[in-house]
């Protein structure tokens, strides 16, 4: 009896441990995908004064191509995320990385500023399908009290852009030029899809994509190709409750603080302390990726112990998806909203070394902080609608694009007519709202829930 029962729990064991290493593999290449948005911006934002020159424009104009190239990605997120519950999470992938290619190529070879907005529209579609598809993949093969940890190291991977990106970007643009770092994100972008194509498969659980339904409505044949056309701001509408309205603006809002200290970077330290070598304005954003790195895994693995503890407490037959956000109160109410206040202090009143180290010191935990919040609340959308997770997705990204690419838009303008420490306090308020609007859903979640029911499930997923 015991010869026949070894080698069962043997093939178990295997089965279990091969289900592991193709859960990693599967997280390694959406990490992958998603750090391509990542770099995509991070290299571009260190070179934007050598593109001025080049192009013979300005700073404020070159830099408005990154508000534009936020709300490309807003949009190609929303249809991308639409497209993926219909056709699956595999083909968007196969066409988003080519995009990427493309637009990178164009990028390069841009002649003007026209051109160079036109080109980093279609390289910001190919890349926006990263992040949301990503979370919902990971929503695909995780279950609830093992989502906000896989989420974290899916966040902790893919945002080693913030760290390397801008480095590669102003090493790219000081010893050669912004040109090459853009043909070498399209060859990257080329060896992604390769990855994808050989090594992705659909998560997508069987029967549950779009055209599955549409093939089983109508007695299709499943190998059959059918082109349905698909509104991708369909996945807004999620957003009439008020729950995801509201863990959608506080991420919006502690993001803000980031783009706030990043972006203007080269006219805020760079002039204060007198850095003028774009590889060293890269390096500047090193800190805040090594926070993001940081922060996102303890995040999604402090999201999980608090739902589990909760499931402890109340049962397993109490479904209390708002406790995964307590995580997140720490994050919102102290490092993200100070962090971007002592810089802007720092800024205007040290000089030399000490305000430099004092600064990056700042991003780095601003780093912390806005990944602290940011991965419990997407865990949290992804819980409350899991059968929609690339949807919800696509809408919280879709807002909070539109949010921040307004917000951007005026970033060097407020610096300009009103200082770095103004333009830094208008921030921290900001940030300090999000941690408001944390405590509401946590308070009030379960009934704003049935307020405006979007397909809320009645039990834990």
């Amino acid at each position: 009896m015991s010869s026949e029962t070894i080698p069962l729990l043997e093939e178990t064991s295997s089965d279990q441990c091969e289900d592991v290493y193709r859960r990693r593999t599967i997280v390694a290449l959406v990490s992958w995908s998603a750090l391509l948005p990542m770099f995509a911006s991070g290299t571009f934002v260190p070179s934007i004064p050598q593109i001025a020159v080049d192009l013979n424009s300005t700073g404020p104009i070159i830099s408005f191509a990154v508000s534009l190239s936020i709300l490309a990605s807003a949009t190609g997120a929303m249809a991308f995320a639409t497209y993926s519950s219909f056709y699956g999470r595999r083909p968007v992938y196969l066409i988003g990385t080519p995009l990427l290619c493309l637009g990178s190529i164009g990028v390069a070879l841009s002649n003007s500023v026209p051109e160079i907005m036109i080109w980093r529209l279609i390289q910001a579609l190919g890349t926006s399908g990263g992040m949301s598809v990503g979370a919902a993949v990971i929503g695909d093969i995780y279950k609830l009290t093992q989502r906000g940890t896989a989420m974290g190291i899916f966040f902790g991977a893919s945002l080693l852009g913030p760290a390397l990106a801008p480095v590669a970007g102003g090493w790219g643009a000081h010893y050669a030029s912004w040109r090459w770092t853009q043909i070498a994100l399209a060859v990257w972008g080329l060896l992604a899809f390769l990855a994808m194509l050989l090594f992705f498969p659909e998560t997508s659980h069987p029967g549950s994509r779009g055209i599955d339904k549409l093939r089983e409505r109508e007695g299709e044949s499943p190998r059959r190709w059918v082109w349905v056309w698909l509104n991708p701001f369909a996945s807004l509408s999620m957003l009439r409750s008020p729950n995801l309205l509201l863990a959608t603006l506080a991420g919006a809002a502690v993001l803000i603080t980031d783009y706030v200290l990043l972006m203007p970077v080269a006219y805020t330290i760079g002039v204060k302390y007198n850095i003028t070598n774009e590889f060293l304005i890269g390096a500047c954003f090193i800190p805040c990726g090594l926070g993001n790195i940081i922060g996102a895994p303890i995040a999604g693995w402090l999201s999980d112990r608090v739902v589990i503890a909760s499931r402890v407490k109340y049962g397993t037959d109490i479904w209390r998806p708002e406790a995964r956000l307590i995580a997140a109160l720490p994050g919102a109410m102290l490092p993200v909203p100070l962090s971007v206040l002592i810089s802007g202090l720092v800024t205007h009143f040290v000089d030399g070394k000490v305000g430099l180290i004092l600064n990056l010191f700042c991003f780095f935990m601003n780093g912390i902080g806005v990944d602290l919040v940011l991965t419990p609340a997407t865990a949290y959308t992804v819980d409350v609608v899991h059968e929609r997770s690339a949807e919800v997705m696509a809408a919280t990204t879709g807002l909070r694009a539109i949010v921040l690419a307004a917000a951007t838009s005026g970033i060097l303008p407020s610096i300009k007519h009103i200082g770095v420490l103004a333009t830094d306090v208008i921030a921290t308020v900001i940030a300090w709202s999000a941690f408001v609007m944390i405590w509401v859903i946590i308070r009030y979640g379960q009934r704003m829930r049935e307020w405006v029911d979007v397909g809320f499930p009645l039990k834990d997923v």
